[in-house]
Order: structure tokens, then sequence, then C-alpha cells
């Protein structure tokens, strides 16, 4: 019999898992669960409040993909993981597996008070569409951008695409000759906030906030929010919009279905990207915590290196023999300012950051159609 692989999520990370599995075999039997058979290209949301892309840009019907791959997709929310992971309980009915791999990103934590208040842009296109319409209503105003992260877990943060829509932001309304009617505030708890993206890289990010003319208000804890104000413990920011990235946990079936977590809530695994614990069971991407340096990053480039460590132990144990692949962790981020863009790079071994350049935002336009044209003619 076929060994039968199931996969949760269609980001990054399960996309990279399918070809890493068929280049490796063409016979083990693949069913990935989803809410809908398409996927997202996250890091182009913050061009869509600006116009410069649209959701039909960034949205790719993944069933071309699906057929070239014989998958068999399964449409449906994971609710649980039963029998050591042997079962994926979904909305629609269970699904038995001799393998799994949990792809499904993690979930941001909402616990702060009125946080219904704000605008967080890597929810999906609908965020990025909230912002954009938000933008074009108003006549002038005080905007509120910032991000928080997970105490109990340093790597699940996500700051790059907040400082990446703070200075696009301040692009987008000098080009529409609305600076001017505009306060951009910046806050985050930390007083060096970046700091994971390396020394050079804080002192840089801050330079460019201050010649931009933008406000800070750093080093204090969040305390909430309400419909026009951020509440921190050192005092309040008046704000007409506010845009924040909360830290993250892992999936909300995690928990209830006993997999191990770490103390931040994210599916513990080793160096190999195992669930510890579990037979045949793997994670990869943002849903996971991974033994390693604290700066280590949730970002697809990351989930990409996961996914192939992943599929590659679990043929390898398929096979008997043993997990042996690694990952390693590597930073790399163009942050983008519409018109320009910076390059961050961080590994175990050096960490440089290139200065803002046109080149570089050439550079992450075509990254986006390299990477999404294999998707739309797979």
């Amino acid at each position: 019999m076929p060994m039968k692989i199931t996969i949760i999520g269609a980001g990054f990370a399960a996309l990279t898992a399918i070809k890493t599995l068929r280049k490796r075999s063409q016979t083990v039997e693949i069913t990935l669960i989803a809410p809908k058979p398409e996927f997202i290209y996250m890091p182009s949301l913050i061009w869509i409040p600006s116009g410069k892309r649209s959701a039909d840009d960034l949205r790719i019907d993944l069933k071309p993909f699906f057929k070239k791959h014989n998958i068999d997709f399964s449409a449906g929310r994971a609710e649980l993981i039963e029998d050591a992971g042997r079962t994926v309980v979904t909305e629609n009915g269970k699904i038995k597996n001799d393998a799994l791999l949990i792809a499904s990103g993690g979930r941001f934590i909402k616990k702060l008070s009125g946080i219904e208040h704000v605008i967080t842009i890597c929810e999906g296109i609908s965020a990025a569409e909230k912002m954009r319409d938000r933008l074009k209503e108003m006549k002038g105003g005080t905007i509120a951008i910032g991000f928080g992260g997970n105490p109990k877990e340093p790597s699940a943060m996500r700051g790059g695409p907040m400082f990446e829509l703070l200075f696009g932001l301040d692009t987008q309304l000098r080009q529409e000759g609305r600076r001017d009617q505009f306060k951009l505030v910046f806050f985050n708890p930390a007083p060096k906030p970046g700091k994971r993206l390396g020394e050079k890289a804080v002192k840089g990010i801050l330079g460019e906030i201050k010649k931009r003319d933008i406000e800070t208000h750093l080093g204090h804890k969040m305390k909430g929010f309400e419909s026009n104000k951020v509440m921190t413990e050192g005092g309040e920011i008046e704000a007409d919009l506010i845009l924040f990235m909360p830290g993250m946990t892992g999936p909300d079936f995690a928990a209830p279905s006993d997999l191990p977590l770490s103390s931040g809530g994210l599916i513990q695994a080793d160096q190999y990207c195992k669930v510890q614990g579990l037979k045949q069971v793997f994670v990869a991407g943002d849903s996971g915590s991974y033994p390693g340096p604290d700066w280590q990053p949730k970002q697809a480039h990351m989930a990409d290196l996961q996914a192939v460590a992943a599929m590659n132990n679990l043929l390898n144990e398929a096979e008997g023999k043993i997990a042996s692949h690694t990952f390693k962790f590597e930073l790399a981020c163009i942050i983008d300012s519409l018109d320009k863009g910076s390059l961050i790079f961080r590994n175990e071994k050096r960490t440089f950051l290139l200065p803002s350049c046109r080149l570089l935002h050439l550079a992450k336009r075509f990254f986006e159609w390299s990477y999404l044209r294999g998707y739309r003619n797979p």
C-alpha cells in the first residue's frame, strides 16, 4: 500500500513540502487540508494599501498545481489531531495518515483589550484592503503603527512588515502630496525594536525613522487600545488609525490535541522538524518552536528551509533510515518603502545591511514575479 501523507495548510511550507516529496517519490499519497485551494502571497500585502497590488495579483488558484502533483485536496479547517498524529479531525470529517506535516501557520495573540480596533495586515487580503480604504477616506490625522511579541517565545513576532508599512506609508503620502496633513507615530514595547535583525539594522531603522520625521514611542509595555487611542504604561497615543501586529502563538487545534507545546504555545520541534514524542509527525513554518538562536525569524524563507528538512526526514524514516536533515537559521529580508528597499541578512556567522536603493525594491518585485510564476503556470 502506498504511504499516506497528510499536510495541514496551504502556505509556503506546505507547497515547498509537496515539491520536496514529489522530487523523491511519485507514489506516496498526499492529502492537503486547507479552507480553500488557494495560496496568498503574504509578503506583498504591504503593496495593497498604495494600490501597487490588488487581491487578484496575490491570490493564486492552486487547483492546477494540485493536479500536476496528484494532490488530494480536502477543503476545511483542522480542528483536532488524534491517535498520536495518525488522524486529523476536520470540520468535514476525519482523515487518516501514515505521516503528518503541520504547516498551518500560527495565530496572532489577541489578549490586549480593544484589539478589535486595530488593523493587522498579515491577517490577509481583507485587512490590507481595509487599510487601503481607510487611507482613502482620511483627509489627515494621526496614524499609529507598531508591533508586539510573545514574551514567552522571542522568535514569535513579525516586525518586518510593520517597518515596511511605516516607510511605505510615508512614501505613499508624500507621493500623494498629503504627508504634511498626517502625523506618523511608531510604537513598540522594546526600546530597540528590530533587535533580532542585528545592532546595525536597528541603528539603520531608527535613523530612517528619524529622517522621515516619524515620531516614536518606545520601551513601554502595551496596555490596550481604544478606537482612537493606543494605551501603554508610558502614556497614550491619540490616533485616527491604528496598525498593529501582535505576537504569535500556535494554531488553535494544537493545545486540545495534546501536542507538545513550548512555553509560548508553539508546537515543540527538534532540529529535524520532528514534533517531540510523536512518530512521523513534523512541523514547518510559523506554528513550530525550534531549538536555535533567539533571533531566528518567522518568515517564508525559514518556512521553506524547514519544510525541505522535514519532508526529507519523513521519507528517510519511512525507508528505515534515521532523520539527518537539519536546516540553517537564516534571516533574509528586504524592507521595502514602495520605491526603494534595504536588505538585511543574518545567519549564525554574520550580519550585514545594504542601504536603501531602487535596485532592491526591483529585486523584491522580481522575486515575487518569479515565485508566483511557478504556481500560476505549474
